[in-house]
């Protein structure tokens, strides 16, 4: 049940599979998903087999919702696995406020929260001190708590603990320029700054350790790494193009280093620095928000209740254990437009803005199929070009307003290609992800406010 299975053929290496529901496989086949899919099998050193998430489409390299894990002395790693916004990724977080005393003061807030985090396209925010980028890079989100915008106990609700450890610096002068002044910024595109609130809790337990409650706001955050992470990937890029030959290349949007070389370790090096820069991104964020609320509420973020549940990244490569053929083993997963699943805290997989969103745990069968991974949204079904041409703006506003859903948008365009219907159905997704046993149900969340780029 929602296995597809793709058998291994010319160049693969491995086998691939997408995961998937009669419906939304048949989406995948309208675009060039399942192609990619099966170039990503033909890479060196691939090991089991390569996957597609429930909310695959097709992206640069891999598609949007591709994994794959990479043996560390003959597999390789290859900017096209993890993505231009490196580190792209959720942050989710609660508060004690009812959704009735929201309700007073919607306006107010999404005018304070347009105030207090910059959004949209070239969208900056001037916090840092002089020469301060290179410690962002190598702490992520220590620096933020060293700055007191993120208290160190919530470190612990990153991946990695909000900081990958670093010694060296790869990232190149053009790209800490890119990223020096938009840290703390949302930029544009699909990124958002959304309130919700619990609409219904399946697994109380878990919604427990949460702090989770029905009926409370919440906020979720979506961004990455800015032009720095942009900037990375576009260097090293270039920098495999020319410097290795190719011999059995099948996309060239999948160049690739061998993770024991001296490019791979360090694209990998500057890649992580670009994840730090998002953990801290996302972090300063937070204590923007955090601002917007105690402006509008008239109290303090502690009495409001204001806390990090959980901060994920869903573009990355890392270094990991996962068991391959009976034996547990150091392997490097790509994520691209995937979720990485944790034991004890729950998994943040966004809709849209006119649909609900939802926090899952990870389930009985995530190791086994998936390397501990799961989707990272809905997944387009619309170009942003299509939707521009056939979609109205207006119409779209008349029907979030049905809903009771505030949206404040950067741009009109912006508006337009984030529209509900460019998206899969997010329930199909989950349905999908749960039935398979990769995820279970935490919490639904509705959405009420949206600041856009």
């Amino acid at each position: 049940m929602y296995i597809n299975n793709i058998k291994k053929t010319g160049k693969m290496r491995v086998p691939a599979v997408a995961y998937a529901s009669d419906k939304l496989f048949s989406l995948m086949e309208q675009d060039k998903t399942l192609e990619q899919l099966k170039n990503i099998a033909t890479m060196p050193g691939i090991v089991k087999h390569a996957l597609a998430m429930p909310d695959a489409h097709q992206g640069y390299g891999f598609p949007i919702g591709g994994v794959a894990a990479f043996d560390l002395e003959e597999g390789v790693v290859s900017p096209g696995g993890v993505g231009f916004d490196i580190s792209c990724g959720v942050e989710y977080i609660k508060t004690d406020i009812p959704i009735n005393e929201l309700e007073k003061n919607r306006q107010q807030l999404l005018d304070s929260l347009a105030k207090h985090v910059p959004a949209g396209l070239g969208s900056s925010c001037d916090v840092l001190e002089k020469d301060a980028l290179e410690e962002v890079l190598f702490q992520g989100a220590k620096y933020s708590v060293r700055q007191g915008f993120l208290k160190k106990k919530e470190l612990k609700y990153f991946d990695d603990d909000g900081c990958i450890d670093i010694d060296e610096d790869h990232v190149s002068d053009r790209a800490k320029k890119r990223g020096k002044n938009q840290l703390g910024s949302l930029g544009s595109g699909n990124h958002f700054c959304e309130v919700q609130y619990v609409d219904k809790i399946f697994d109380q337990k878990t919604a427990d350790l949460s702090g989770l409650s029905e009926g409370k706001v919440g906020i979720m955050i979506h961004c990455g790494s800015r032009g720095l992470g942009h900037q990375v990937a576009t260097d090293y890029i270039k920098k495999m193009e020319n410097e290795i030959k190719y011999d059995d290349l099948v996309d060239r949007e999948l160049v690739w280093a061998p993770l024991e070389s001296q490019t791979g370790q360090e694209y990998l090096c500057a890649m992580h620095q670009a994840v730090n820069y998002a953990y801290a991104n996302r972090s300063f964020m937070y204590h923007h928000i955090k601002e917007a609320f105690e402006e509008v509420f008239d109290n303090s973020a502690d009495a409001l209740g204001i806390g990090l549940v959980r901060d994920i990244s869903h573009n990355i490569a890392r270094i990991e254990k996962h068991k391959i053929d009976d034996r547990v083993e150091k392997v490097c997963v790509h994520r691209k437009g995937a979720t990485f699943l944790r034991d004890t805290l729950p998994a943040i997989i966004p809709g849209s803005m006119g649909t609900a969103s939802y926090l899952l745990s990870k389930g009985k069968n995530a190791e086994e199929l998936s390397f501990s991974s799961t989707a990272h949204g809905a997944g387009r079904v619309m170009s942003r070009t299509k939707a521009k041409k056939t979609l109205n703006q207006e119409k779209i506003t008349e029907e979030l307003n049905k809903k009771n859903i505030s949206v404040h948008c950067e741009s009109r365009f912006g508006f337009v290609e984030e529209a509900p219907e460019v998206y899969k159905d997010i329930e199909e997704v989950i349905k999908v992800s749960c039935g398979l046993g990769l995820t279970g149900k935490v919490a639904r969340l509705k959405p009420v406010l949206c600041l856009k780029g």
